[in-house]
Order: structure tokens, then sequence, then C-alpha cells
């Protein structure tokens, strides 16, 4: 099976490939994503997530709880984004509904994680769709392979209750190990 990038350059299943270092990913990025930095943070992620099998999801196991990988990559990027000005902005804005519907608890450690969970989850809705042009853009560079997994997997709507399996490609994984 092969699969094209749009540099082209092919990449067949048994890994014979043009050698691909560090700076020239990132050039291949640069070339593709309209955000490219943000694009090989998530392949740095989903490299370090996926181990020897180069392949991660559809769920990823932390802290004894099984979540989707977009989401624990949506949950990953917030970690590093905590000053954020977005992120401040919506945590204003989720303490002003909360203060509107007069549901925010007097105590202010139970207010503020009750705001930080709200936070969480809006900040989770609008990264998934993020990671998804990341992933995207990745996989047009030749440096992941996506697939489904789950209910219907053949069906023609892809949002039929199935998760995503990123899976970094030989290639990727050369360019990254070289410089570790």
């Amino acid at each position: 099976m092969e699969q094209l990038d749009l540099l082209g350059v092919f990449e067949s299943s048994s890994g014979d490939a043009a050698p691909l270092d560090r700076p020239a990913l990132v050039e291949r990025l640069t070339a593709i994503s309209a955000r490219p930095r943000f694009a090989f943070f998530v392949l740095d992620l989903i490299a370090k997530a996926s181990g020897a099998s180069g392949s991660v999801g559809p769920y990823v196991v932390e802290d004894d709880q099984a979540l989707p990988v977009r989401d624990w990559l949506c949950d990953a990027i917030i970690a590093v984004s905590g000053r954020e000005p977005k992120r401040l902005a919506v945590a204003a804005q989720v303490r002003r509904d909360l203060d509107r519907r007069a549901v925010l608890p007097r105590d202010p450690s139970a207010a503020q994680a009750m705001i930080d969970t709200e936070v969480r989850g809006r900040l989770r809705q609008s990264g998934r769709s993020n990671i998804s042009r990341a992933v995207s853009d990745l996989v047009r560079a030749g440096l992941v392979r996506r697939h489904y997994q789950g209910y219907a997997v053949d069906h023609h709507n892809r949002g039929a209750q199935r998760q995503a399996v990123y899976q970094v490609t030989d290639l990727a994984r050369r360019a990254l190990a070289d410089a570790a």
C-alpha cells in the first residue's frame, strides 16, 4: 500500500523512501501546513505516545482513564497553553456565564474547579478541530497515516461513532529519531 505525499515522495509499506532529517521534515511541514509549528508539535506528541509500535489510538490510557486520542492530544496541548490570551478570555466568559446562571459555588476553590472543568470542555471541543486539521496536514505531508476504528467501520459517514487511530510513518519516525 502506498501513500502519496504532496511533495512527490512515495513511501511504501516496506518503508523505502528518500531519507528525511528533522530540518527537511520541518521544511516539508512548512510547505504544506498553514500552521507548521502546531503540526510539528502534534506529530511529536503522536510519535511519543505511539512508542515502538508507531501507532496510537483509538484510545490513550492515562491515570486509569481511557480517552479518545484526539481528546488526549487536546488535553496535552491545553496543558501548555495556560497563559494563552484565548484561554484566559474563555475562562472569563465561563465565569460570567456561571455567575449569570447563579450556579457558581461560594467556595473559591470549588468555583475555580467548576470553571476549570467548563473551560477544559470548551477548549477541548474547539481543539478537536485543530487537531484534525493538523493531522490532515501531517497525512498530506506523508508523515502520518490515519484510519478509524469502532462502530460501523465501513460506514460512509466517518463520524459514525468511530475513533481515529494515528500511525507515524517510518519516514517521520527516522527523522524524529535522528535528532534524539
